[in-house]
């Protein structure tokens, strides 16, 4: 493509089997970032018409032209949250960065236990929960140290913007080799064997079904509608989506949910800026909300 082409958006940005051009990418770039803040950069045009070019075939339509067409219109919501999942990678699984389980159980938890047995409210929240293997992990540690957590005022919250994955995390079901990083006794403990379609599963346990909520929830989307604090917040392998300023926003509005002496856990390619003055490192890509902080 001529440098006059890719300037004015005209010409073909991928070979294959659709007309792709700049233009094209450029609409789709925005609408993404208008809807979920996500940063899309010019390096990533074959992704896009590699992942989207299927949803192309599914709906029947002959170009990209027609499909920004079809998005920006009024009923196209549906299509937009199909384009979201398709341009998003949900890679996930049970006790992913382990540390941070290790940091929950040995520095955090201990206090948090003695809070809820003295009647306090407890409040932990994984933000971007994908299909759910962050805040089952987050339950079962949390069950271990505190088995009776269901009786007591002690919930986990659990987001994400694809309706999809919330519906798959609510379900809480997975394979065996989905499962098979939790420890085995924590797994018998806490889900139970499914036989189905020829194969043995686990669903979630009661008290793992009782202790989260799942819910649909723009991060970059304000005001958030919870209206109390947290003690605890997984924002994991989301903000790696995010520009430079979307990720220092996010980060901001985390902090003010969180309750001083809180804890922020973010991902391992994720790092707070030095201007976030309320948060303090306590240990690796684990923060903590200053006690001076209001």
């Amino acid at each position: 493509m001529s440098a006059a082409a890719a300037s004015t958006g005209h010409g073909q940005l991928v070979d294959g089997e659709f007309v792709f051009t700049g233009e094209d990418f450029r609409r789709i770039a925005a609408i993404l970032y208008a809807d979920a803040g996500i940063s899309l950069a010019d390096s990533k045009a074959t992704l896009v018409y590699s992942r989207l070019a299927k949803r192309l075939r599914t709906l029947g339509l002959a170009s990209f032209r027609d499909y920004c067409t079809l998005i920006s219109e009024r009923d196209g919501l549906d299509e937009r949250q199909k384009m979201l999942a398709a341009l998003t990678t949900n890679v996930t699984r049970f006790f992913r960065e382990p540390h941070h389980f290790d940091h929950l159980k040995a520095k955090v938890l201990p206090k948090l236990v003695a809070k809820a047995r003295g009647g306090g409210r407890v409040r932990l929240w994984s933000a971007g929960c994908s299909t759910g293997p962050e805040p089952y992990s987050v339950a079962m540690t949390l069950l271990e140290a505190l088995p009776e957590a269901v009786d007591l005022d002690v919930r986990i919250l659990a987001t994400d913007i694809d309706p999809n994955v919330v519906a798959t995390a609510r379900q809480g079901v997975y394979s065996e080799e989905a499962l098979s990083p939790a420890p085995l006794e924590a797994r018998r403990r806490w889900f139970r064997p499914e036989k189905g379609a020829g194969a043995i599963g686990w669903r979630a346990g009661e008290s793992l079904q009782s202790l989260i909520t799942f819910r649909e929830l723009n991060l970059v989307a304000q005001p958030w509608p919870m209206k109390g604090r947290f003690d605890a917040i997984f924002c994991r392998n989301v903000m790696i989506y995010f520009d430079d300023a979307t990720q220092r926003q996010v980060v901001a509005n985390l902090t003010t949910r969180l309750l001083p002496g809180g804890q922020l856990y973010i991902g391992h390619s994720e790092r707070v800026s030095a201007d976030q003055t309320d948060l303090e490192s306590d240990g690796l890509t684990t923060y903590r909300r200053r006690e001076t902080a209001q």
